[in-house]
């Protein structure tokens, strides 16, 4: 039987199986490709200019990106930038230049093939399309080029009508922007509100009766109020989710280890231990540290462990604690040293070693299960204003990774010192970083990504027999 058997027309990596164009399965569907429930999806910008657009785009893209959703951004301004090289003035953008008109559907196309590339070939799920799209004709191309490929669309718009928060949007993004380089300050605000002034004259806001077939969130000055229209799925939701919880109050969050411990000094990982008497004067420090920074409202933040605890006790304030905020879950090896892992468990170190963000301990927990714990720690961040947060070295390579926009594999090779607080500013399009070092310098924890993690005999033969496993589960 297993001779006849029919092979399997679906490659294991792909995300939906397409049928042949002469399926008569298709025919009867009465679009080129199917629509499934895990097919890609594609969120498209619209918002008048200044309404904060690219930043929603580039955040929801650095969180997707983080949980595990493989996510890019389109800008159409860079494929503009491209296509015209030098930015002349406004009349660029009003709807009675023909020439421009022609640049600018000419960029989206161009901007929707690589949308196409990404997700049909490149393995992306999520494609945000920033632009302002702000005429029911664009959308509708942009509708008409997804059915045809299967996407399902999810609309962001942004609405605000406070000057200033437009004018702080100008000030801070717009005027060191590359159509503004060297240009005088206030030849730029006026050319910019001449510019949004061009897209008002032709701004057709998605309309509840009009509009009411697709699914979209309309964003009312910056997160006031929300209106949420026909969510399709779970990364729908997700994404609402998400865009919720943002805002975009000036605010500082610090991330550092708790003081060094009695395990960390014997170099075993995980564990309960106490504080050396290096990691209370850490404590005692940063306590002054603290409150020479002279924050306003500062909420102080701890896992339910002995050692974040124990520092935070130093600083006199109340503070909450938080399971989630645990060190990473070593299973089998806690409390073991690298070296007695690799002795007693060297299968288990070497595949560690060649994929440390995916790889589970026995018994325990992966860099990846990690960040899904970490989830509701990060809306709670972001919901916040000044927070400080004393967690542990995985647990704060999972937030720097959020907030810097590190990769799966960058991520656990983040390096996090024990007596360093990381003060986190965000700004337009990502985080500000300063560094303080406190106190007497601890023991080093960091273990550098190996420069050759090859795996051995014995472990290759174990990773390829756990991947026949889980081919093996996907045809049953």
């Amino acid at each position: 039987m297993s001779s006849q058997h029919q092979e399997l027309t679906q490659n294991p990596l792909q995300k939906i199986w397409i049928p042949p164009k002469s399926s008569r399965l298709q025919q009867r569907r009465g679009s080129s490709v199917p629509q499934f429930t895990n097919s890609p999806t594609l969120i498209v910008m619209v918002g008048l200019p200044a309404r904060g657009k690219t930043y929603i785009s580039t955040k929801l893209t650095r969180y997707l990106n983080w949980i595990g959703v493989p996510t890019k951004v389109f800008n159409l301004g860079q494929y503009r930038r491209a296509a015209v090289k030098t930015y002349q003035s406004y009349e660029f953008f009003k709807s009675e230049n023909e020439e421009a008109m022609k640049i600018r559907k000419q960029c989206a196309l161009a901007a929707l093939e690589d949308v196409d590339n990404y997700l049909s070939l490149e393995y992306g799920q999520v494609a945000v399309f920033d632009a302002t799209n702000t005429v029911r004709e664009r959308r509708d191309l942009i509708l008409s080029f997804a059915k045809n490929k299967g996407f399902k669309v999810f609309f962001v718009e942004s609405i605000c009508g406070d000057p200033d928060v437009i004018a702080t949007n100008i000030m801070q993004v717009k005027l060191t922007g590359p159509d503004y380089e060297d240009c005088n300050k206030e030849e730029v605000v006026e050319d910019f509100l001449k510019r949004i002034d061009c897209y008002k004259t032709t701004y057709e806001p998605l309309d509840e009766e009009i509009d009411g077939q697709l699914s979209y969130i309309k964003i009312f000055d910056v997160g006031k109020r929300y209106l949420v229209n026909r969510v399709q799925d779970h990364i729908q939701s997700r994404i609402v989710y998400y865009l919720m919880n943002i805002h975009i109050a000036p605010r500082s969050i610090y991330i550092c280890r708790h003081g060094e411990s009695e395990l960390n000094v014997q170099q075993r990982i995980g564990g309960d231990s106490s504080l050396t008497k290096c990691g209370m004067e850490f404590a005692s420090e940063m306590a002054k540290f603290i409150k020479e920074q002279n924050i306003k409202d500062l909420k102080v933040w701890t896992s339910h462990m002995k050692r974040t605890i124990q520092t935070a006790e130093a600083l006199g304030v109340p503070y909450e604690q938080w399971k989630a905020l645990n060190e990473i879950n070593a299973g089998v090896c806690e409390e073991m040293t690298y070296e007695e892992i690799e002795q007693k468990y060297p299968r288990e170190f070497a595949l560690r070693d060649h994929d440390k963000y995916r790889y589970r301990y026995p018994k325990g927990e992966s860099y990846e299960d990690l960040v899904q714990r970490l989830e509701p720690v990060i809306m709670e961040l972001e919901r916040q204003e000044n927070v400080l947060v004393i967690c542990h070295q995985a647990v704060m390579r999972c937030l720097l990774a959020y907030f810097l926009d590190k990769t799966a594999d960058e991520l656990p090779y983040v390096k996090c010192p024990l007596h360093t607080v990381l003060k986190l500013t965000p700004v337009a399009y990502g985080c500000q970083v300063e560094c303080f070092p406190i106190g007497e310098e601890a023991v080093d924890t960091h273990r550098e990504k190996p420069v050759d993690a090859k795996l051995s005999s014995e472990a290759e033969e174990a990773l390829y027999a756990a991947l026949n496993l889980l081919r093996l589960g996907a045809a049953v």
